[in-house]
């Protein structure tokens, strides 16, 4: 009976130890976790670029004028035959010809008292960069930063110019280019009226908590010499642009080109070699081969602010559509009748012919694109439909529509 009482007791004394044996291995390990954890993140801040901070350094600097990949990793021990294969191995990347001038780059370098790089890293804008490895074998990779978007607001009653407006305001003056290009077909910019006034929803754009510039503008209202303009952004088609609160496009279409041609002799480029004077210049339009006498068409309304001969240009007619584009048609045989300056003019009305004048080697039409006084490549270009929504996105768009214009109409307009 002794014996059976003592092996009761035994077993009762297991059941109250045994589950707190458990219990203190199972708290034993939590803060494992935590700590293996913890020094997982530990390592990761520790890390740049993949190598641990310690072992490496860091040089930051910015691209001279006329430097090229050699010209930075040389110095660095890298030699020129590995600088080749590094080149090699970008092309389906990033052409390292197109290191451009003032941007930021970073080098990792071992820490000998004669660094050697082993990674070379170029930010070719703020978000995107492009990582060379080439420590052990050759990687590059484009990578980029999280972008983050906020939603903010902003009005304001012109007193002089809307740029200055926007700055006295505390904004970018990168929103007046933004809505200069919303607002082209409505409203020119440089007839803005003082007590003008606007609001505007739209993003500020966040890398590392760093202000990196403006993003989309959602939605906007401009007041301009007593009529109001409204603008919201909508994706049809994968297409985004700007609509009114009637649902109809904000612009209208350009014509994609300018006449019936036969082919493209030469496109748009800052360092074409000149048939004629056989030196390298830029060619900032395209030229269109056609036959004599080949009809020439305005892609857009607009006002003709040129239409005389101008020397190497030949017979010129230039037209301004809005405050944002301008367009010009080189070479012409000759005008159409009663194309002169200051004429008004629709899209597809004839304005010339194709000849062969001014500098020359032969008919053509040499067409040109300028987007707020810069040239740019006609052939780029991507004219908007122009077309209002479309019936299946129209509850979509009315439905976002109002929920913006609620928001507009609560802005009050600030006054500096």
């Amino acid at each position: 009976m002794k014996i059976f009482s003592q092996i009761i007791k035994i077993t009762l004394l297991l059941l109250i130890v045994f589950p707190l044996i458990i219990s203190c291995n199972q708290k034993k390990d939590k803060p494992n976790k935590e700590k293996e954890y913890s020094e997982q993140k530990e390592n990761l801040n520790d890390s740049i670029y993949g190598y641990h901070k310690d072992s490496v350094q860091c040089i930051k600097e910015t691209i001279k004028q006329n430097e090229s990949l050699s010209d930075i990793l040389a110095p660095y021990r890298i030699s020129y035959k590995t600088i080749h294969e590094i080149a090699i191995a970008s092309k389906a990347v990033f052409d390292v010809k197109k290191l451009a001038t003032k941007k930021q780059y970073e080098i990792i370098c071992s820490n000998d008292s004669v660094p050697q790089a082993k990674c070379f890293i170029y930010h070719p804008n703020q978000v995107d960069y492009i990582v060379y490895k080439f420590d052990d074998s050759i990687t590059v990779s484009k990578r980029n930063f999280e972008v983050s978007r906020i939603t903010k607001t902003t009005s304001g009653k012109i007193t002089s110019s809307l740029y200055q407006t926007l700055i006295d305001n505390g904004n970018s003056p990168k929103l007046a280019i933004e809505l200069s290009e919303i607002y082209a077909w409505q409203i020119d910019f440089f007839g803005i009226q003082k007590g003008d006034n606007y609001k505007i929803i739209f993003e500020e754009l966040f890398v590392n908590n760093k202000f990196i510039g403006v993003g989309e503008i959602k939605a906007a209202y401009f007041d301009h010499m007593g009529s109001g303009y409204y603008a919201f952004l909508h994706n049809q088609d994968s297409i985004t642009e700007y609509f009114d609160e009637t649902g109809n496009s904000l612009r209208k279409a350009f014509l994609k080109a300018p006449l019936s041609y036969r082919r493209i002799s030469s496109k748009f480029s800052h360092n074409r070699l000149h048939p004629i004077l056989k030196r390298r210049m830029p060619h900032l339009g395209v030229d269109y081969a056609a036959a004599q006498g080949t009809p020439v068409y305005s892609i857009g309304d607009g006002k003709v602010i040129k239409a005389k001969y101008a020397g190497a240009a030949g017979n010129y007619v230039k037209i301004k559509h809005n405050s944002v584009y301008t367009t010009g048609y080189l070479h012409l045989w000759k005008f159409a009748n009663g194309i002169r300056y200051g004429s008004s003019v629709k899209q597809g009305q004839l304005i010339g012919y194709v000849g062969s004048t001014g500098r020359s080697t032969g008919p053509h039409l040499d067409f040109r694109i300028w987007k707020n006084g810069q040239a740019i490549d006609p052939l780029s270009l991507k004219p908007p439909s122009a077309k209002p929504i479309d019936e299946e996105y129209k509850l979509t768009y009315f439905k976002k529509m109002k929920v913006y214009k609620n928001e507009l109409s609560k802005i009050d307009i600030s006054s500096i």
